[in-house]
């Protein structure tokens, strides 16, 4: 058996990291792991551009793990996240990385859920918190929660959190940090507030940029059909009764549509589910823990959930209303084609969308394959072949 191209065992990392790491089953590091950690680990400020699904929690749950001091029950770690998801997400794959590290405590804090649980979790002393930009604001305002102990703060998918209008959240918790702390940011993209945050609170910087490689690429074909207001719901439906996707994410833009076409397609005795912030939160950590496990099918939601959330077999995404943004594009079909499967995206496209269409497939550089129904409602491939023959 071949040895692994750069190993985890081929760095200085304890004993306990490399048993949990094998009991996840990871032996080598990705290209931002490999670039990350040794650099965090020296204890450098980072700002990395990295492609979703690279291994970003890991690039840096690694080296915040391994700095710890166990014997001090203060706050040293902090991760922000922009959306509750991604908080819960990375404190699952933390404690997992910590399965062998019986001392260490991490809690996760984020808004929808009560005060008083996540009161009994700080209670217990965490020395990692994986929390929401607003969410932490909110403890430390109320003395609930010390920052004068943070030793490195992580902001991850800083693109996002930044756009989503967390900056003075972020920058008030930046400022309550000790300044000696180190200040890593991980985002799919780069923007002007991730480098002005970058310039006024980073010391010098190292930049780790990874680029979308065949090997880090998800691996997502994707297709356009026409449509228009009045078959736009039947063309969708032709998609479903298909029976090539067992596991579909469909995107729309707003709340509003979300629920009414969940509601729509439960009556029609199809098993899905919503997701959009009208939700409590409660609901929503159910509906996406019951997605996750493959209780249903088919979620219906909006761009709350387009990134961050690692459900790795998700076979199709159908973009029920084309984003308004061009980053959304590239962040909903990113739910497809994950840890090495290939994926399919299809956009359902009117006439109206084609101008917006154009200007998303410039930022993308790629081309989609054009589908069509005929007069029969066939859908076929450029050639004239029935698509469902084809694939």
């Amino acid at each position: 058996m071949s040895e692994s191209v750069n190993p985890f065992s081929s760095l200085d990392l304890s004993p306990e990291i490399l048993d949990a790491l094998k009991k996840m089953g990871f032996s080598s590091m990705t290209p931002v792991q490999q670039q990350t950690i040794p650099l965090m680990m020296e204890g450098h400020d980072i700002i990395a551009i990295a492609p979703t699904g690279t291994g970003k929690t890991l690039a840096f749950g690694i080296p915040m793990l391994e700095y710890i001091s166990l014997k001090d029950s203060r706050v040293q770690e902090i991760v922000l996240a922009p959306t509750r998801e991604l908080a819960v997400q990375i404190g699952e794959e933390l404690t997992r990385l910590a399965a062998f590290i019986p001392e260490l405590r991490i809690c996760v804090l984020y808004g929808g859920q009560p005060i008083a649980r996540q009161l009994d979790k700080l209670k217990k002393h965490p020395q990692v918190v994986i929390a929401t930009p607003g969410r932490l604001l909110d403890h430390f305002q109320r003395g609930t929660l010390r920052l004068n102990a943070v030793h490195t703060l992580v902001l991850d998918e800083a693109d996002e959190m930044l756009d989503m209008g967390f900056i003075k959240d972020v920058t008030r918790i930046i400022d309550a940090i000790p300044p000696t702390r180190q200040f890593v940011m991980f985002s799919a993209t780069t923007n002007q507030d991730v480098m002005t945050i970058s310039w006024k609170y980073q010391h010098d910087p190292v930049d780790i940029t990874i680029e979308a490689t065949e090997e880090n690429k998800p691996q997502i074909t994707q297709y356009v059909i026409p449509a228009d207001r009045d078959n736009k719901y039947s063309r969708l439906l032709y998609l479903l009764d298909s029976d090539e996707y067992k596991r579909v994410m469909i995107f729309t833009n707003t709340k509003d549509m979300a629920h009414r076409l969940n509601e729509r397609l439960h009556k029609e005795g199809y098993a899905s589910e919503a997701l959009h912030g009208n939700i409590p939160q409660n609901k929503r950590s159910q509906v996406m823990n019951d997605f996750k496990k493959g209780r249903f099918p088919i979620l219906v939601c909006t761009d709350v959930a387009a990134r961050g959330i690692d459900v790795f077999d998700v076979e199709a995404v159908i973009n029920y209303d084309l984003p308004n943004e061009n980053e959304y594009y590239l962040h909903r079909i990113g739910r497809t084609g994950r840890a090495k499967r290939h994926g399919v995206a299809f956009t359902l496209m009117t006439f109206q969308d084609s101008v917006r269409m154009d200007e998303i497939l410039k930022y993308m550089q790629s081309t989609p394959i054009k589908l069509h129904f005929d007069e029969h409602e066939i859908l076929r491939d450029e050639e004239g072949t029935p698509f469902f023959d084809s694939i």
